[in-house]
């Protein structure tokens, strides 16, 4: 298969930091796996960091992320295609707390891989993918409940 029949939608990476006390139910991780097992996205890395607190970090066994010996991510161990590295486990340390850890995933979005093919098969390129914050949409949500309040 050559780059230009390559069907491959938008990559993320999301970093989720988990301070020390928090509960780490695992409740998330069954909505992860629901999107991969219906092909809204495609996992392709997977790697955790655990921050001491004297501020050293290392890599943590993904397949038990919270140490209580259940395999919570499991079905990710081995997920690596070289997309995160180092110096991206250094950045993910910077920005936990002493004692915390965090996740980091890189998944495409699988959804859009055919339209992105599209796209491009019909001369067109994306000029700039950019993801709108939670907190924004949020603001922007509640200023038109505030303007239709208002009017």
């Amino acid at each position: 298969m050559t780059s230009d029949e390559l069907e491959l939608g938008p990559v993320d990476i999301a970093v989720i930091g988990y301070p020390a006390d928090a509960p780490r139910s695992g409740e998330a991780l069954p909505l992860l796996l629901d999107l991969v097992e219906r092909g809204v996205i495609r996992i392709l890395d997977v790697l955790a960091v655990a921050k001491a607190e004297d501020g050293s970090f290392v890599g943590v066994n993904i397949g038990d992320i919270d140490g209580d010996g259940i395999p919570d991510l499991i079905a990710f161990e081995g997920s690596s295609t070289g997309l995160i590295g180092d110096e991206d486990l250094e950045i993910a340390a910077e920005a936990i707390e002493p004692g915390g850890a965090a996740v980091m995933i890189v998944f495409e979005n699988a959804w859009a891989a055919p339209f992105v093919t599209a796209v491009h098969r019909n001369g067109g390129h994306f000029v700039a993918f950019e993801r709108v914050a939670a907190e924004d949409l949020i603001e922007a949500a509640a200023a038109l409940d505030d303007a239709d309040a208002n009017a």
